[in-house]
């Protein structure tokens, strides 16, 4: 596979183990061949391990001493306990924009949920949810919120949501009352838009994830 340029290459090896566990060839338990990794990215082992690290710290891997990397329990519930933190999180941040929402804050959250509201296909509707929940991120939340907000965006890789044709219709509305809470100085309105849109997200997930045979052991006779 040949190199993405402006793409780091532990980003790269990042998204290639998740799409792995997120499509099943990787499963609970299931140990990281870095060998394969090296043949099949072109990589060298040293972003292969700042990826390993990345997601052992994400909860995603586990390593064992003189062993390897291994994938961490992968199910139902760890979809669901990773959504419920993601909602959480991205909730502070949005009930503290509530608190204290700026005028060019508030511009932009209007001018990001117009092009929700027009985007004419998936990928322009989730790029515009990304630039809203940056602008909130960005603005209001800490260091060391921002690095857990990012570590749960690295659990679910872009090409899902990109792939979920009826994104726009199933979140908009909840990006709707998220953006009327702001503009209300309501914090606790703003965070339930976030932990509920979370909630749903986990919903699709699990719901795609077992049609697609990834939960459910396929191996057994």
């Amino acid at each position: 596979m040949p190199k993405k340029y402006g793409v780091k290459e532990k980003d790269q090896v990042v998204t290639h183990i998740i799409n792995l566990v997120m499509t099943g060839k990787l499963r609970t338990g299931d140990r990281i061949d870095r060998n394969e990794i090296v043949r099949d990215l072109g990589l060298s082992r040293v972003p292969i391990q700042e990826a390993v690290v990345q997601l052992e710290h994400d909860g995603i891997l586990s390593t064992r001493y003189h062993r390897g990397a291994f994938v961490s329990r992968f199910d139902e519930a760890t979809v669901a306990e990773h959504h419920e933190l993601y909602g959480i999180l991205n909730g502070i941040a949005s009930a503290r924009c509530a608190t204290n929402p700026t005028p060019r804050i508030l511009a932009q959250l209007d001018d990001t949920l117009r092009i929700m509201r027009s985007a004419k296909d998936t990928r322009s509707f989730q790029e515009a949810c990304w630039l809203y929940r940056d602008a909130i991120n960005d603005e209001y939340a800490g260091p060391r919120l921002q690095a857990a907000i990012r570590a749960g965006k690295s659990f679910a890789p872009i090409e899902f949501w990109v792939g979920y044709p009826r994104a726009k219709t199933d979140f908009l509305a909840s990006y709707e009352d998220e953006t009327a809470a702001i503009h209300g100085r309501d914090p606790q309105d703003a965070q339930n838009a976030c932990v509920q849109r979370a909630n749903q997200m986990a919903q699709i997930m699990i719901s795609e994830l077992t049609r697609r045979g990834v939960f459910g052991d396929l191996r057994s006779p």
